[in-house]
């Protein structure tokens, strides 16, 4: 196996001899523009920065500084290749578009689930994990983790709206009016530009579990193999607005576990601290010094839960929340 180093991103992967280096950036989840994967369109083609690379279609080998198309490319050496279309994790600039509201359901007693479409979908990058704003007039821009991963057609919101949360009222009626709405995305820097090298720990509480899907909906299409487990936790068992979905990735995709956690199941003071949650992951018998942690809920929630694993070993490096980057610890 060769190792390739993506420039300016830092993104990498491994590739073997007889794979391309399209292919093998795909099965590590890098989304390399692409198109007709027979070296004609040039859409993946990159410039030869440090290596050796074999030219499938004329059995040349390419050397430094050289343009190269990734789909008809086969690693010689270790490789540095230039391609500025790949983005790093949370490097995607955030823009302005009118979406055609697809879809608004009820899926839980103040749940909903909003399908959006977006004009020139194919030209949107962002990455699992990622957020979107929905803007309204004269109002102040509503946050929603987007719940669908990058290569799905569409995007997908769960938005709570009980009936005293008057900004999330609001943003329904807007959904539902028939009129298209104005978002803003991607934001977030806790996402997935490509499949780590590591057990992934993801944890939710409430509709903190949108931005877990993505990921999960996204680290299916990859190659990834590495244990990965969900702690999902509310307050009662019909907050729990997806658990067939999670039950059903537990029974088919083998490196998942999910592990719900309820709060009518044990008698404590479920909005004290988030302590029952946090005392389950804490029992999951993961490798803190090996593990990488996503966290999506309250900052009391997401703090309690990084204090505790940092404690238990946890670098503070691999713990990832969106918590962090818009409520900080003064």
């Amino acid at each position: 196996m060769h190792r390739v180093v993506l420039a300016p991103s830092g993104l990498t992967f491994s590739v073997a001899p007889d794979q391309d280096l399209l292919a093998a950036a795909a099965g590590a989840g890098i989304a390399v523009p692409a198109a007709c994967r027979n070296g004609v369109c040039e859409i993946c083609e990159a410039r030869l920065l440090v290596g050796r690379a074999l030219n499938t279609r004329n059995q040349q080998t390419m050397t430094v500084n050289e343009r190269l198309m990734m789909c008809r490319s086969l690693a010689l050496d270790d490789l540095t290749l230039e391609i500025n279309a790949v983005m790093a994790a949370g490097t995607n600039q955030p823009r302005t578009y009118q979406a055609k509201v697809v879809d608004v359901r009820s899926i839980s007693h103040d749940v909903y689930r909003v399908e959006l479409q977006l004009p020139r979908r194919r030209e949107l990058s962002f990455h699992a994990g990622q957020y979107l704003s929905v803007n309204l007039p004269d109002a102040e821009p509503c946050y929603f983790s987007i719940a669908s991963s990058p290569d799905e057609a569409s995007i997908e919101l769960h938005i709570q709206a009980s009936p005293d949360w008057v900004s999330a009222q609001k943003v329904i009626e807007a959904l539902t009016s028939g009129n298209d709405v104005t978002v803003e995305l991607p934001h977030g820097k806790a996402c997935l530009a490509s499949a780590p090298q590591k057990p992934l720990l993801l944890v939710a509480a409430g509709t903190g579990f949108a931005q877990m899907k993505s990921l999960v909906d996204y680290l299916r299409t990859t190659s990834y193999q590495h244990p990965v487990k969900l702690f999902w936790g509310v307050r009662r068992h019909e907050d729990m607005y997806l658990r067939s979905l999670a039950e059903e990735w537990h029974k088919d995709w083998p490196p998942f576990t999910f592990l719900p956690v309820v709060g009518d199941d044990e008698d404590n003071d479920w909005a004290g601290h988030h302590d029952q949650l946090v005392r389950a992951v804490l029992a999951s018998g993961m490798d803190w010094q090996h593990v990488e942690v996503h966290a999506s809920g309250s900052p009391t929630m997401v703090y309690t839960l990084m204090d505790a694993l940092v404690e238990a070993g946890l670098p503070e490096a691999a713990f990832l929340s969106d918590v962090l980057e818009y409520a900080p610890r003064g």
